[in-house]
């Protein structure tokens, strides 16, 4: 509790303290484990020391924030992302996907993907790594030009559906409140799997798929549930 109010109060936060209450209750549950978050910011340090033990990594698409953050943090762990999408194409790459269901399934091996959602630029070694909680909060969504979520969102949706049945992945999406992060959540982390919300954010809790070949994400049209 020190630590979210430390966070909420002698730094700017990036989520109110609502937002981040979600996050550091489920990391209590399930940590320590290994925690992926898209985004690197002055809660960083925050979401490191509430998963004490375990691994969590950050992707940031800014290398000189990176070197900013790991100079000013050393014991952060940093991994730069290069994304391929810009936000002005969202709603034609949305359709694509609709449109190409074939290539853009819930596919078990991201780097053998077609689709071009999938996000292939990581080191490899992450892409072997069950993430039990994974976090979006970057890229870049606030104006055209920028990245947008789309691949965060769809390549999250693809490591949570890639494992076991019996083992989940909590996802975290932030900014909630714009059009893409709330369609393409709704696209491939499904209603049904939205479990908790506060603010801007919101928790998706998805089981794998273990060795079913669906290429649907939601298989159907399912009603959110009430918070």
């Amino acid at each position: 509790m020190a630590l979210v109010h430390y966070a909420t109060y002698n730094v700017t936060p990036q989520q109110t303290q609502e937002e981040i209450m979600i996050t550091a209750n489920i990391l209590s549950r399930r940590g320590p484990c290994n925690f992926l978050v898209y985004g690197l910011g002055f809660d960083s340090p925050l979401w490191q020391a509430l998963n004490y033990g375990g691994r969590t990594v950050f992707l940031e698409e800014d290398s000189s924030w990176i070197s900013k953050m790991t100079n000013d943090h050393p014991f952060l762990t940093v991994y730069p992302v290069n994304y391929t999408t810009v936000l002005s194409e969202a709603d034609d790459l949305l359709n694509y996907v609709r449109e190409h269901r074939n290539i853009c399934m819930p596919e078990k091996n991201i780097l053998q993907s077609q689709c071009k959602l999938a996000l292939k630029s990581l080191p490899e070694h992450l892409y072997q790594i069950k993430w039990d909680v994974i976090m979006i909060d970057a890229p870049r969504g606030y104006s055209e030009e920028f990245p947008g979520r789309m691949s965060a969102i769809y390549t999250s949706a693809l490591m949570a559906r890639a494992a076991s049945r019996e083992q989940s992945t909590d996802i975290l999406l932030h900014d909630v409140d714009r059009p893409v992060e709330s369609k393409y959540s709704e696209e491939f982390f499904c209603a049904k799997n939205r479990v908790e919300a506060a603010g801007k954010l919101w928790h998706f809790q998805i089981f794998g798929d273990g060795s079913s070949s669906s290429t649907d994400f939601c298989n159907g049209s399912f009603t959110a549930k009430a918070f």
